[in-house]
């Protein structure tokens, strides 16, 4: 018999886990694109805000994989 209860609350949280982890991989892209045209030389500049939020989004995206790995992999917390 199925636990229709358990069954939904693992689908919503692998809906919701791989929405963050994919929504945060697509923002640190994002950021690390964003660039604009340097005033003197027009020469395409990052401003240094976005290379720190590309490399925060990316770290975050790969901590929620690694959490993932750690739930899945009994080894390694029991």
């Amino acid at each position: 018999m199925i636990d229709w209860a358990s069954f939904v609350a693992v689908a919503l949280a692998s809906l919701f886990s791989t929405a963050v982890v994919v929504s945060l991989y697509s923002f640190g892209l994002r950021f690390r694109a964003l660039t604009h045209p340097d005033a003197r030389t027009g020469e395409p500049v990052r401003p240094g805000y976005a290379t720190v939020l590309s490399y925060l989004c990316f770290g975050l995206s790969a901590c929620a994989v690694l959490f993932g790995i750690y739930l899945i992999v009994p080894f390694l917390h029991s």
